[in-house]
């Protein structure tokens, strides 16, 4: 019975199989990682494009 799962914590995701990923040359990086990668780059875009909010009654 425990390696049932409940619908409500089930992954979207079958994590019983293999890993995949992506091979450029000797660099070797999992899928997931490589989202949790693109994800931080477009965070810290993000933040250098986004204007700081003002405080107010500042002068």
């Amino acid at each position: 019975m425990l390696s049932k799962v409940s619908a409500a914590g089930a992954a979207p995701v079958d994590l019983n199989g293999p890993g995949h990923y992506v091979h450029w040359g000797v660099i070797q990086v999992s899928v997931a990682n490589l989202v949790v990668v693109g994800i931080m780059v477009a965070v810290f875009i993000l933040a250098l494009v986004l204007p700081f909010p003002k405080g107010r009654g500042r002068k």
